[in-house]
Order: structure tokens, then sequence, then C-alpha cells
């Protein structure tokens, strides 16, 4: 399967009809440009009475089997990485050996990958190409161009794919906030720009399709996590996404204001935190101190930020939970704060968390029963998906980044505001953009690998 010269093809191989393990393929000229490498994780099985979640042997990292375009390395131009999420950078030290592509992305980005290349001794094998906002690259016949959008994670970028046949953007994760916080913003002439150039197909985002509204700011954020510290007595502990600079941020400011000493408690967010300062976005006044140091404070100086925010296992709040964290034990009138909300899938064990903390007399604030917000999405409501839809004016919307209900309405969305041709399929399918547009369903096999210590396994 080589597309011709007139031919502009996408191909997902993950992440389209489920939300992560994102793998998307365009084919193009004798070539095939590859976007996003991600992971994702099992879905829960049996919850012990402890709360230890029972996987069913299934491995505990699991990413969309590339076998198409590994058989076809050779016609793969480049891999581009549109953020540092797990589900769209996590699997590339897995997938990496089959592919063997140069590896272009921005600054963070390529911080977060290096540290998890070094982990699998990859890291001065594979060729990264750092990219600043706004500057295009070519990758084979495709002209690439990275343009500032706003998202729950340090510089994501959305992308412009221009090739002889036509022209793709390609939204990655992304959301209008007009306070993010850290790194860039967004300006809505880059995407009118986009319309006037010519937009042949808009792959997007449909996570929070069957969302009303606009997504809550980063910026707006403050208030309700300050007025929920400032309230506790003992130590707190906050949960949220490792990955949400921005939320540190906030946190280490309210901790200032609060007379509290903070630490990061678990691997993903000291990592996190690491990546921001060396990428130079992390605010020199917001002081962290070891997280060994807390159990030796007043308990009302202590603010810690854990790992954990899904209940899964091993995480520094589970071991909080457990009593088993060697940092310092939680006590009867602490609080625990989730700053996140449960990804579909997660909330049996998220609740049999919340419940274990309950019984230790913990007091537990949660985004759903707080008075002011306290977690905010990274992903596009409604109203910010019309906004977009109006601005770059394509004439095919793909969703994709969703499971069918989600893509279904995200469809709806983009008919409503114009775009004369919706496309909804799923994993294998091939989305014909150019001459002549239309899906051709399962043309390609897809599937999961797993990674087991003995290496990658196919998973049924």
């Amino acid at each position: 399967m080589i597309p011709e010269p007139s031919d502009l093809w996408f191909l997902p191989l993950g992440g389209t009809g489920e939300i992560g393990m994102n793998l998307n393929l365009y084919g193009h000229d004798g070539a095939w440009l590859m976007v996003d490498c991600g992971v994702t994780f099992p879905k829960p099985g049996r919850i012990a009475a402890d709360g230890t979640v029972h996987h069913r042997g299934e491995p505990p990292v699991q990413m969309a089997d590339p076998a198409f375009i590994a058989d076809r390395r050779d016609r793969l131009a480049g891999l581009v990485i549109t953020h540092a999420h797990e589900d769209h950078v996590g699997a590339v030290p897995y997938l990496w050996p089959l592919l063997q592509c140069p590896i272009y992305t921005s600054r963070f980005t390529a911080e977060i990958l290096r540290r998890k290349l070094a982990e699998f001794d990859l890291l001065h094998r594979v060729p990264i190409i750092e990219v600043e906002t706004g500057q295009s690259k070519q990758i084979g016949p495709f002209s690439v161009q990275w343009l500032a959008l706003t998202h729950s994670i340090p510089d994501p970028n959305a992308l412009m794919i221009r090739t002889a046949a036509g022209n793709v953007f390609h939204s990655g994760d992304w959301k209008l906030d007009e306070q993010p916080l850290v790194g860039h913003g967004y300006s809505a002439k880059t995407f009118t720009d986009l319309a006037d150039e010519g937009v042949q197909a808009m792959v997007c985002d449909s996570t929070n399709a069957t969302v009303s509204g606009h997504s809550v700011s980063e910026g707006a954020l403050r208030a309700g996590l300050l007025q929920a510290i400032h309230s506790a007595e003992g130590r707190v502990v906050v949960t949220c996404f490792g990955s949400n600079i921005a939320r540190l941020h906030t946190l280490a400011s309210i901790s200032r204001e609060t007379g509290r000493y903070i630490g990061l408690m678990g691997r993903s967010l000291i990592n996190m935190s690491g990546a921001a300062k060396a990428a130079g976005l992390w605010d020199s006044a917001d002081q962290l101190i070891n997280s060994s140091h807390l159990g030796y404070l007043p308990r009302d100086e202590v603010l810690a930020v854990a790992t954990g925010s899904q209940g899964e296992p091993r995480t520094a709040l589970r071991r909080l939970a457990a009593g088993t964290h060697p940092d310092f034990e939680l006590e009867a009138g602490d609080t625990v704060i989730f700053s996140a909300r449960a990804i579909p899938g997660n909330e049996e064990t998220i609740d049999a968390l919340v419940k274990r903390l309950k019984e230790m007399g913990v007091r537990v604030i949660t985004a759903e029963d707080a008075d002011l917000p306290i977690h905010a999405s990274g992903h596009p409501a409604q109203e910010e998906l019309e906004l977009m839809y109006k601005w770059v004016r394509p004439s095919i919307a793909i969703p994709v980044h969703g499971e069918a209900e989600h893509m279904e309405t995200h469809a709806d969305i983009a008919k409503a505001t114009g775009v004369p041709r919706a496309m909804v399929g799923r994993n294998g399918d091939l989305f014909m953009i150019r001459p002549v547009p239309g899906i051709r369903r399962q043309v390609v096999e897809t599937g999961r690998l797993g990674w087991h210590k003995e290496g990658l396994v196919r998973v049924e």
C-alpha cells in the first residue's frame, strides 16, 4: 500500500475509537509521516478489599501495534510528537527500535523524551530534532509547521501538514485557555490564516465533545485551591496529574501564602518538574523541599503534591493510604485534595481509594464536591470546538482521540458549524483525503502490544 503523489491519506493505528495509545500515520507520495506514539494502561480489573487492582495478567504498559509501518520503515520519513503526555510519547522507547526514524518535537517534550530514552539505553541512538513553535520542517514530502495551542502540559503544538496534494490541520490535544500560566498561549489569527490558505481536513481531539460550554482556565483554579488549603488544619496532600506544571506553580504560590512547605512525592512529578527547570519553564520563586523532610515538619506546615490521582498501584497516594510511604503517615484530620477528575474506567479504583482515606479519618475534597473549581480539563468542550471549526474552515472533519460517542458528537458539531463533510472511523480505517475523499474500512490490522520484562508481547 503505497500512496501516490496525488494521494493524501490518514491512517490511525491507535487513538481513534479510544482515548489514549495515539499512533497516527499520514501517507503521501510514497512516504509516511507518523504523529505521536503513546501508551495506554489496562482497564482496572477486580478490586480487592485493600484497594489493590488485579489486572488479570495483562502487561501494565500497552501500546498500538506498529506492524504496518514497521514493515515499511524505509518509507517512514519521521515521527512528530505533539506534546509530552504519556498517551502521545510514552511508547517511543519501546517501539523506536522497530521504527528507527528521526523524531521532531518541542524543547520541553524533547527533555521528557530524553529521560525516557536514557532508561532504555537509547539516548545516543535516537536522533531528536528540536523545533520552535511557528517553525516549519520538511520531513520527506511533508512540510510540517508547529502551531501554538494550550493544553494541560507545557508547549503543546498543533500541526499544519502541507503537501503537494493538500493540507491537513492536526490539532493534537488542546483547549483554548486565556490563562495557561506556563508556556505559550495561542492566537486566533494563527488558525484563521490557515483557513485563508485552505485546509482539506482537520484531524481533531474529541475527548470532551460531549461537554457543553467552554473548558475552565488553568488560571481560574487558584481561588478554589487556596480556599481548600487555607481551611485545612493538618497536613495537606494534593494529588494531580504530574505533567501539569501550571498546577504545580499554582500550588507553590499557595504554599508561600499559607506558610506551608511544598514537596513532590512520586517519580513522575519529580521528573516533570526537573524537565520544566531544564527547559526554562520553572519559576525560580517556586522552591521545593525534599519530600523526605516533610515528616519532620509540624503538620500544619506541610503541603505535599502526590502522584496517584487515578488510584494507580504503587503511586505515592496509594502508599500513603496504605501507611507504607517512607516520608510520613497520614493521620486523622489531614486533608487530601483530588485536583483531577477520573479518567473513564478508573472510577471504581478511585472510589476505593477515597473510601480508604475516609476510614483513616482523612478529610477528602474532590473536584466534584469542591465549592470552587479545583481542576480544569485540558481538552476542548463544545464551544471551543465550534470556534476552531469557524477559524480553520476545513473541507473535511475527522474526529479522533475519543470513543464512538465522543467522535459522533464531534462530527455533528463540525457539520453544524458549516463543515461540508465529516468522516468518522476507527483504528485501521484508511481515510482518503485526496484526490477523492472517502474511507476504506479496516484496511490495516490493528492491535496492542504489551511490555513485559522479556520484551514486547501481543495483547489479545
